[in-house]
């Protein structure tokens, strides 16, 4: 199966509309999404609509944990929160409903899809983990590969039974062993972090075990105009220049 994993787009629609063209072109067969779908981008309901219409199966990110309740909003920096609170406006009821009802973790076809970090944090970043606690989630995770973003950064991890190796997920082709474990963090589609201004996401063959990360453009300057009229921070326009 060919399977497609996108996270933390962020209102970003522009990006998610050519990620989405790109895993139709790539023969995508489904489509997974890790969460963080709004936050810091100006389109955010368009964003859920844009998911829901294609049937995407959808997990809770830290910020549609706010949606879930606002104490979450505590966890955020000053200028996180303004942007919530913007955002939090401009979803409508149905989808409000929609973020609420999310999971906090799936498991499909022998894999676990999760925002932060297994089995079902939303919170927890992957360069927060120790290197013990990661071998011990090898250890017991019942899935032999699991997917997260979070992050905004590509990278792999990979887990023979005695051996772990980590390191960044670059553009293209990465073969997997059929008998290893791994955690994927899929990068960004609408905010990346790791010095390139494509949005990011991977296809995982699970019959070839092979990992294609795709890099996509998309037109930037659209998505900061709109950060601008929405009354977004200046910083979020910034950040994807």
């Amino acid at each position: 199966m060919r399977l497609a994993v996108l996270s933390d787009i962020h209102g970003n629609l522009e990006a998610l509309h050519r990620v989405l063209s790109d895993a139709d072109a790539r023969q995508a067969e489904h489509i997974v999404c890790l969460g963080d779908c709004i936050g810091y981008g100006p389109e955010p309901e368009a964003v859920i609509r844009e998911i829901r219409g294609r049937s995407i199966p959808a997990i809770t990110g830290n910020h549609e944990m706010v949606v879930q309740d606002r104490i979450h909003l505590k966890w955020f920096n000053f200028m996180a929160r303004r942007s919530l609170e913007k955002t939090l406006a401009m979803l409508s009821a149905d989808s409000l409903a929609c973020i609420r009802a999310l999971p906090f973790s799936r498991s499909i076809n022998e894999s676990r899809f999760v925002h932060g970090f297994p089995p079902d944090s939303a919170r927890t970043y992957l360069f927060e983990v120790s290197d013990s606690q990661l071998r011990q989630t090898f250890e017991t995770m019942v899935e032999r590969i699991c997917f997260v973003g979070h992050t905004h950064d590509l990278e792999l991890i990979g887990y023979d039974g005695s051996l772990m190796e980590r390191r960044p997920l670059n553009e293209g082709i990465t073969r997997l062993s059929p008998d290893g474990r791994y955690l994927v963090n899929v990068g960004s589609v609408g905010q990346p972090r790791d010095g390139t201004s494509h949005a990011k996401y991977v296809i995982w063959d699970s019959d070839e075990a092979r990992l294609e990360t795709r890099f996509v453009s998309y037109d930037i300057a659209k998505t900061v105009a709109g950060i601008r009229v929405a009354g977004l921070p200046e910083a979020h326009a910034r950040c994807l220049m």
